[in-house]
């Protein structure tokens, strides 16, 4: 048998220190997206921001549906409108932040399986690490350089190609 360990990096911000101003920019987007969620199930809203390579910043937010499995995610939402809008951009960075009807989100909101697996893609495609800026209402703020720090063992397309 053999033991690895594997290791993750996250910077942590609590209210008082500052992030740097382009993470700043970036979650302010994501926190003005949550106003137009669609959320009327869960209460719980959610929006995401991503920046471009070209400087052009895409929000999204979560799309609830009364066939739970119908709905989307807010950074799938925004990755895929970026993807779709500016194929030749690459993602340099996406912040997520969430709020809730019914109660306080005290803690940074991160990306779902399907959206770390969405946002790994990504970053295999490009060749170059995606900063994940989290965050949830009372400004505690977590961020992370790389999907391999939200999800170490991750599934990569080479693994679905044939050897003969």
């Amino acid at each position: 048998m053999k033991i690895k360990k594997i290791e993750i990096h996250i910077e942590e911000f609590s209210g008082g220190e500052p992030l740097q101003e382009a993470d700043q920019q970036l979650l302010t987007a994501a926190q003005k997206a949550i106003s137009s969620s669609y959320a009327p199930y869960s209460g719980f809203h959610v929006g995401a921001a991503v920046h471009l390579s070209n400087g052009k910043v895409v929000s999204g937010n979560n799309q609830e549906n009364a066939a739970y499995p119908s709905g989307l995610c807010a950074e799938r939402v925004a990755l895929f409108y970026a993807s779709s809008q500016y194929p030749e951009a690459g993602v340099e960075a996406i912040a997520i932040s969430a709020g809730a009807d019914n109660f306080k989100v005290d803690y940074p909101v991160t990306p779902c399986g399907a959206c770390r697996q969405v946002i790994a893609e990504i970053q295999n495609r490009q060749q170059k690490k995606i900063r994940i800026i989290m965050h949830g209402q009372n400004g505690f703020t977590q961020v992370v350089n790389g999907i391999e720090n939200l999800l170490p063992l991750m599934f990569k397309e080479e693994k679905l190609k044939r050897t003969k």
